[in-house]
């Protein structure tokens, strides 16, 4: 005899389905957006400083589970273009706008106005799909300002979810990921179950020196060199990396390089060990610095760079 329960067979029609989806985080500079991606990815993907603009790029972080694939994205901050390197940055922006299936909007306590006026509008004008406005960093607030940034946000963005968060100290993460998992739409997986990321390990192993070269230089230093991974080998248990620097200007190579090659050492003595703990691997790096004059400002050599989109 066949049963026909319906509670059985919609548990049934529960276990089998899946879902998946694009859930883009979108936000300021500094707010705390790759902190988030990677506490809700579980890996160090994204680069982190304290320093405004330091992710350039589109990241995709995926979380796999037997009936779900999330997609996470960790985009650049949003800046009013100076340079056409901005411009190829806002533009990675603008895809994750478009092909979101859930948007995570993060802002934090110090934050009055969202640092691009256009991108907050065409926000407030989504009505389409499942907005999560994270406030993020409590753990610097009192509970007056973390209910007056409520209150705020929830007028800002009527139609969003507002949640307080602190990825750092993983505050609310679970709650985060609970309600990711219901907004999820039904769907096949986008990528193979057991990829964490769309790029390759040279894109991230580029990633750690840029992120070093932010800890320890200041100024216009950080924002005018851009890395280039020339040749990256594998020989067993051993990775053999050679990378250029890229700077705009010849006083910068000399900073860069520092007296007697002092301060490249110690970008690449710290690059090296971010490298192995990631590539669970050896690695023998060698690095280089040179001068590509205004980059941030041609087309071509932004191209070339793999600014595209």
């Amino acid at each position: 005899m066949i049963d026909l329960d319906c509670t059985s067979s919609l548990s049934y029609l529960r276990t089998v389905s899946h879902k998946s989806g694009f859930v883009n985080i979108i936000g300021s500079p500094n707010v705390g957006k790759s902190t988030l991606m990677n506490a809700l990815v579980g890996e160090r993907l994204s680069i982190i400083t304290s320093k405004a603009q330091t992710t350039r790029h589109r990241i995709f972080g995926i979380v796999n589970g037997a009936d779900y694939q999330i997609v996470y994205s960790d985009t650049p901050g949003l800046v009013n273009a100076a340079y056409k390197l901005h411009e190829h940055m806002m533009s990675y922006v603008h895809t994750a706008l478009k092909d979101a299936d859930i948007l995570l909007f993060i802002t934090d306590g110090k934050e009055k106005v969202t640092n691009h006026e256009a991108t907050l509008t065409t926000i407030q004008k989504m009505d389409h799909l499942p907005i999560l406005l994270l406030i993020n960093k409590i753990d610097l607030m009192n509970q007056d300002q973390v209910m007056q940034k409520i209150e705020y946000w929830q007028k800002q963005v009527p139609q969003a979810q507002v949640m307080p968060v602190s990825a750092l100290h993983d505050f609310n993460m679970d709650g985060v990921f609970e309600r990711i998992l219901e907004l999820l739409p039904e769907g096949p997986a986008y990528f193979d179950k057991d990829q964490l990321t769309d790029r390759p390990m040279r894109f991230f192993m580029a990633e750690m020196i840029r992120e070093k070269i932010f800890l320890n230089y200041d100024k216009e230093i950080p924002y005018s060199t851009e890395v280039v991974i020339e040749s990256y080998t594998e020989e067993g248990n051993l990775l053999r990396i050679r990378a250029l620097i890229m700077v705009e200007r010849e006083s910068q190579k000399n900073i860069v390089i520092g007296k007697g090659g002092s301060m490249l050492k110690i970008v690449g003595t710290a690059a090296r060990k971010d490298m192995e703990k990631f590539s669970e691997k050896k690695v023998f790096l060698e690095m280089y610095v040179k001068v590509d004059p205004a980059w941030r400002s041609k087309e071509n050599r932004l191209k070339f760079y793999g600014y595209t989109e």
